[in-house]
């Protein structure tokens, strides 16, 4: 039987964290699945799999809640369970950056859907014609797995780096519309807010990130897999696992 995972977040201000990781804690055991559910004022992000009846059923009821209805789901399916256990944590931030003053929940980024991401690619330039440049925002080793071809790859090799190297590089971004992306979207949606606080003017987010353009568009202008933290190691254009030999060694 093919295993449903699903990849989601949002940035929400919540509150009674503790008595919000019990409830969801109880659900997702009720109904068998494992993965990793994060939780904090800003919001959540959850990485699960299991039977797909099971998923859905844990979504209907996560969504009752109304500051989850409009969450965004990213589905893909394996032959195996890719988590080993269950955890749900609470944190000081769903994607750890180290840089207060960003506040999602308070105002998006511009985002770019896959389908027009792909149109400016394929013409080289947006609607209003200037330079359109992708930047990578994940780790290093993710990105050695597979990115947009010429993305902007600043070697860095956690996501608090993220804020130092666009300072360093701020300049080379100037009279360019910027696309951050990274797997699921939370990463580069945080960066694009950190991005248009710090100058850069013609910013976006690639909503859905790598996942959702694979969806959409397949493998169009991007080199390789996309890397995904479970034992699933990497995902191909089609959503199906594939595993990088030297991850596998």
């Amino acid at each position: 039987m093919k295993v449903l995972n699903i990849a989601a977040y949002k940035f929400v201000s919540l509150s009674q964290l503790p008595e919000m990781q019990a409830a969801i804690r109880d659900a997702l055991q009720t109904r068998a699945l494992k993965g990793t559910v994060l939780l904090a004022e800003e919001g959540i992000n959850l990485f699960l799999a299991g039977p797909s009846a099971a998923i859905h059923d844990f979504l209907a009821w996560l969504q009752l809640d109304v500051r989850f209805a409009d969450l965004e789901v990213k589905e893909s399916f394996s032959n195996t369970q890719p988590f080993r256990k269950l955890l749900v944590k609470v944190k000081p931030e769903i994607i750890r950056m180290n840089h207060p003053a960003i506040q999602p929940a308070s105002g998006r980024a511009p985002a770019v859907d896959a389908k027009t991401l792909k149109r400016w690619l394929d013409a080289g330039h947006d609607d209003k014609g200037q330079p359109v440049v992708t930047l990578d925002t994940r780790n290093d080793f993710e990105v050695d797995v597979g990115t947009f071809n010429n993305a902007i790859d600043w070697r860095i090799s956690k996501f608090t780096e993220f804020p130092q190297a666009l300072l360093d590089h701020r300049e080379e971004l100037q009279g360019k519309t910027v696309v951050s992306f990274c797997t699921g979207g939370i990463r580069c949606e945080k960066a694009a807010i950190f991005m248009r606080e710090a100058g850069v003017q013609d910013v976006y987010q690639l909503d859905g990130g790598i996942l959702k353009y694979f969806e959409v568009n397949g493998h169009a202008h991007y080199d390789g897999e996309c890397f995904v933290f479970d034992e699933r190691r990497a995902l191909d254009p089609a959503l199906s696992p594939k595993v990088n030999p030297e991850l596998a060694s």
